[in-house]
């Protein structure tokens, strides 16, 4: 496990011009659940296809058509549950959430209220240095995803595409645990790492894949203290809920905004309206949504379509035992197996596909240097090109034989750079690409001693300044690379122009 310390979360503080104000944030994260088909039909999730091409007739709400579980949604639910360490209840059911809009054909959603089928989890949150703080998650439910209404096709009218209509979300509801923004960036950067991880979500933010709904409210020092005491939500001021965040940037930036807004409304004498805000980026501000609703305000009820559902604990422990290892875990294990530093290992470990390509490159081989080449001269090269590791051009094993011709000492650091562009670029295996090419190292101690000797003949003055003041002696190092091309072992030219100049 990584050695962290965990720290009580340190509230951002605001100086308002009267009083200082504390923050406290919690989060609802809609998930769009991984499946190829949705969750009470079997119609496609395929994003970008042609609009309403992806709507069975449960979808479309048509008379008479009732909706069948995808059980497969339903193990996803669970192994995020069990990725997030939470309580899988064993059972579970469906509640329809009453309201209207354009997009929502059923004019109800189809959701989990008072029975979700996750309970109480946690995500452990990296704030850097190996400080961490826990944010508790308070439940995990699935539902239906709403339609999109499209208002920018005509001046007079909106179109509604119905192809999300019955997606499956996964809402991840979290305590009121986060105190700041750069806090809560980094819990859903979290949230999405390990739910990349597990497969149970591809975290697409700008497909909508994974948004946030973020609840903001401000109180005088002192009151989160009272509130964990007593759980008396009251301390914590009144809260607004920022609708459909789908980018970190934006959700630090309408944190800070909104909590100003509301400091300004409590020290000038008013009071805050619970509402649902947008915020607007180009503005950089939230503006009201409407009023925010509570429960009794969306009559829900029990789907009388559905049957409670029941799971067996023997299912939930098959899937606990085919969870994959999760970034924690591989990010301790590769500073400890491979000795990285806790920097290299967390951009090692970002996701899935570059931590699977750097251990096909370290296996066998120095972890360290392999680090090295993946994270500064391929992640470089690839994020100047607009790449990402699943479209590198080069592959582990080829990255793997460069690091091995280095480790042979078949060529300096300087060659494999230039084996790496050439790879880069056209491909090919390194090691046919050094014979073919004559980028073999000159490890010939007698060639090398040649070139040194000729270095120093010519250049009498220089062999003077170096034997006064041997940092100078560099100068003969960099020339007798020059002079053979860079194919020098830097190594043995260095102990010989010491050598020979009697440094």
């Amino acid at each position: 496990m990584l050695d962290l310390t965990f720290e009580a979360p340190k509230p951002k503080v605001i100086a308002g011009a009267k009083y200082d104000w504390e923050l406290v944030i919690g989060m609802e994260i809609h998930a769009q659940v991984s499946s190829k088909s949705k969750l009470f039909s079997g119609a496609s999730t395929e994003f970008g296809a042609e609009p309403n091409s992806n709507v069975a007739f449960v979808d479309a709400a048509m008379p008479g058509m009732l909706p069948v579980i995808n059980e497969f949604c339903v193990e996803q639910a669970v192994r995020t549950g069990l990725g997030l360490k939470a309580e899988i209840n064993l059972m579970s059911a469906f509640d329809r959430k009453n309201y209207f809009y354009p997009d929502l054909p059923q004019g109800y959603q189809i959701s989990q209220l008072y029975h979700p089928i996750v309970g109480e989890g946690e995500v452990i949150v990296d704030m850097g240095a190996g400080i961490a703080r826990k944010v508790r998650i308070e439940r995990i439910h699935l539902e239906q995803d709403a339609g999109k209404s499209i208002h920018d096709m005509d001046p007079n009218m909106s179109f509604v595409d119905l192809n999300r209509t019955g997606v499956a979300l996964m809402e991840i509801v979290s305590r009121p645990d986060i105190r700041g923004p750069e806090e809560a960036a980094a819990y859903v950067g979290k949230l999405r790492q390990i739910l990349r991880y597990l497969g149970t979500c591809d975290g697409n933010m700008q497909n909508g894949n994974l948004r946030a709904d973020v609840n903001v409210s401000v109180c005088r020092p002192g009151d989160y203290e009272r509130y964990q005491e007593t759980q008396d939500f009251s301390h914590l001021g009144t809260r607004c809920e920022i609708k459909n965040m789908n980018s970190m940037r934006f959700i630090q930036a309408a944190i800070e905004y909104e909590a100003r807004r509301q400091i300004k409304i409590l020290e000038e004498g008013g009071k805050v309206d619970q509402e649902t805000r947008l915020y607007d980026p180009d503005k950089n501000e939230t503006r009201s949504m409407r009023s925010k609703e509570e429960a009794h305000d969306y009559r829900y009820f029990p789907d009388p379509d559905l049957l409670p559902l029941e799971i067996e604990q023997a299912w939930v422990d098959d899937i606990k035992a085919t969870l994959p290892e999760l970034p924690d875990e591989k990010k301790a294990r590769f500073m400890s197996a491979f000795g990285l530093t806790d920097y290299d290992a967390s951009v090692l470990t970002a996701d899935v596909e570059s931590a699977t390509y750097f251990e096909a490159v370290a296996e066998g081989r120095d972890g360290k240097t392999a680090a090295n080449w993946v994270i500064n001269e391929l992640f470089g090269r690839l994020k100047k090109d607009d790449h990402d590791i699943t479209t590198s051009p080069v592959s582990p094993a080829q990255l793997g034989g460069i690091v091995d011709l280095i480790a042979k000492g078949d060529i300096s650091g300087k060659i494999a750079k230039d084996l790496f562009e050439i790879v880069y670029t056209e491909g090919g295996d390194p090691a046919e690409i050094v014979e073919a090419r004559g980028m073999k190292q000159v490890t010939d101690t007698g060639a090398i001693e040649a070139a040194v000797d000729e270095v120093i003949a010519a250049n009498p003055a220089q062999v003077e300044k170096a034997k006064a003041n041997p940092k100078l002696a560099g100068w003969f190092v960099g020339q007798v690379m020059k002079a053979t091309g860079g194919k020098a072992n830097p190594k043995a030219v260095n102990d010989l122009v010491s050598a020979k100049l009697g440094l």
